[in-house]
């Protein structure tokens, strides 16, 4: 019997770029709730047709919360590797690393325009309401004021208003 030869390291890396593992679809499979607190260890078959038995790594804290969700998590599975592949879990506590990076989408951050210039007769009113305040509500104060009539100058350009 001879045996298929290694394939070679390009090779090696097309093939795990387009397979998935798992644990990483381990979010998609439980959703993100469960998944931040679990994650699957190994999956111990059993002999003949019985279901096996899913070995989930699981947070301390989120252990009663994980037993409580057992059969939920047992059918999701199911329905992704297949049908009878697992019929119990065994909770292991421990640590549990965070999830992948690439798995979270970063938040969009809003960066507004900086403010027009204020004529410096309005500017100087402001600063005066505004002087007999601590330091921090100050300037807080002030970039509002400026905000304020920068906006009150572009309703009074706007004809539509």
């Amino acid at each position: 019997m001879s045996r298929r030869p290694l394939p070679t390291e390009e090779e090696a890396r097309r093939i795990l770029a387009q397979r998935r593992t798992k644990e990483g679809r381990w979010t998609e499979i439980v959703g993100e709730r469960l998944a931040r607190v679990t994650r699957p260890v190994k999956i111990i078959k059993a002999r003949g047709n019985t279901p096996g038995v899913l070995e989930l790594r699981v947070v301390t804290s989120g252990a009663l919360f994980v037993q409580h969700q057992q059969q939920d998590i047992i059918a999701q599975v199911n329905l992704f590797l297949g049908a009878e592949t697992v019929g119990k879990i065994r909770i292991q506590q421990g640590p549990v690393k965070p999830l992948a990076a690439t798995a979270q989408p970063k938040p969009k951050t809003r960066s507004l325009p900086p403010l027009p210039p204020l004529p410096p007769a309005q500017e100087a009113e402001l600063e005066a309401s505004v002087a007999h305040l601590p330091e921090p509500l100050r300037k807080a104060l002030t970039k509002l004021g400026k905000a304020a009539y920068a906006r009150s100058k572009d309703e009074a350009d706007d004809p539509y208003r």
